[in-house]
């Protein structure tokens, strides 16, 4: 993928400056720069380091790192297209399982955007190196690796270190402001919530020749529970949290749901994850979210948190809006314009160079991450999860190393199949017609 400047500053700065908010003014000193690295080179780590670029102007990106050296490599020549001389890598392109380290050890701040599967690991490394971080949603597939997550935050702050999460609907402007009104009881006391993530198939990628099992499944990383965490993960993680937040980040006591793959029956292009899913929330207190996430194409879609309380009702994306429990419209939003992947930057820049409270947005961003890996288990096993006993849980999908020699946690069989979870009965052999 080619990277302009026009369409990256088109998307980023242009935002930027249209807001009521500035970058913020450094010194030009060299005392002054921050070091940035990149892990994970794909779509979403090259939209990040444009992102970081654009929110502060005294940075620059110093290390790139990608499983792939390619993805490394064309990243590199994008991003110095689009930024000139604030990309100096010179030597320092890494490529690899674990070539995160090298990344980390060149920088003052590290952006993890890496497949989900492994971000833990990069987090813990950057935290235990005193290296500030912006960490891309989600931050772990499984439960070893929220933990491991919860203990990296929890040294963060020991250190005073920074760390945002790519959460990026905590930063926009609009959703800030109907989310506080919601919060500050503009709806009273939140009695369910309707949370929706309903779209289209995402990509594929094939397995190249020579690739032994564990690269093939990394290259097509977004198909795989170990990696992306399935979909309701890697995606809806973004409107589950926005129900949390609704809660002032406490989490539900229990969920359970259903969910299966109706369009993604093909194999092995879809690995094994679900293409939808519905989940049920629990709050000892009655509170219940009904959560509805799905990726089918040809199907209406929908991305929306709706809340209902107990003086009435808000919409959160789009044209923010109250209304009153007989529909009378109490406040409908007048949107501004707010790029929040460079918002979530900008206080990133603000918070290292002093300017703001160190902003620590771990608690949350494993909440809403564990959110999604409860519904995902509920719907796989077809059992009700509890929070509490979640926690206690070492469930893992790691595969037996990190290393393209290492075995995957889900295994094809002799035809190319993978295990599918089949719920009531556990993962077995999904049925496919080729």
């Amino acid at each position: 993928m080619s990277i302009s400047r026009r369409n990256f500053l088109k998307a980023s700065a242009a935002g930027v400056a249209a807001l009521s908010v500035a970058v913020p003014r450094v010194h030009a000193g060299e005392s002054d720069l921050i070091k940035v690295g990149l892990i994970g080179c794909g779509g979403r780590g090259r939209g990040a380091a444009a992102n970081t670029l654009n929110a502060d102007p005294n940075t620059k990106i110093v290390a790139v790192a990608d499983a792939f050296m390619p993805n490394a490599q064309g990243a590199v020549e994008g991003l110095k297209t689009a930024f000139e001389d604030r990309i100096d890598v010179e030597d320092r392109v890494f490529a690899g399982l674990d070539a995160y380290k090298n990344v980390v050890d060149a920088c003052d701040l590290v952006l993890l955007c890496e497949a989900p599967g492994f971000r833990y690991r990069s987090l813990a490394y950057a935290v235990e190196q005193g290296k500030h971080v912006f960490c891309e949603k989600p931050v772990a597939t499984d439960m070893l690796g929220i933990k491991s997550v919860m203990e990296s935050s929890k040294i963060a702050k020991e250190k005073g270190l920074t760390l945002v999460s790519g959460l990026c609907w905590r930063y926009d402007l609009n959703v800030k402001d109907i989310m506080q009104r919601v919060c500050d009881g503009a709806i009273g006391d939140i009695t369910s919530a309707r949370l929706t993530y309903l779209t289209s198939k995402l990509w594929t990628r094939p397995r190249q020749e020579g690739d032994t099992e564990m690269m093939a499944q990394v290259r097509n990383w977004y198909n795989y529970a170990w990696l992306s965490g399935d979909f309701n993960i890697e995606q809806h993680v973004h409107t589950l949290d926005k129900g949390l937040w609704a809660m002032g980040d406490v989490p539900p006591a229990t969920c359970y749901g259903l969910g299966a793959r109706m369009q993604r029956t093909e194999q092995p292009e879809y690995g094994d994850i679900y293409d939808s899913m519905a989940s049920v929330f629990e709050y000892p207190n009655g509170t219940t979210f009904y959560s509805y996430c799905r990726q089918q194409d040809g199907c209406w879609g929908e991305n929306q948190a709706y809340f209902a309380g107990t003086k009435g009702y808000a919409r959160i994306l789009g044209r923010g809006r109250i209304t009153d429990l007989d529909g009378k419209v109490v406040y409908e939003q007048q949107p501004v314009s707010s790029d929040m992947y460079t918002l979530e930057h900008i206080e990133l820049y603000k918070s290292i160079r002093g300017k703001i409270d160190t902003i620590n947005n771990g608690d949350y961003m494993a909440k809403a991450t564990m959110m999604g890996i409860m519904s995902r288990e509920a719907c796989y096993t077809g059992k009700k999860i509890t929070w509490d006993d979640l926690l206690k849980s070492d469930m893992s999908y790691r595969p037996s190393s990190y290393d393209w020699d290492g075995t995957p946690w889900n295994m094809p069989d002799e035809q190319g199949r993978f295990k599918i979870s089949v719920p009531g009965v556990g993962r077995v052999y999904h049925t496919v017609t080729r």
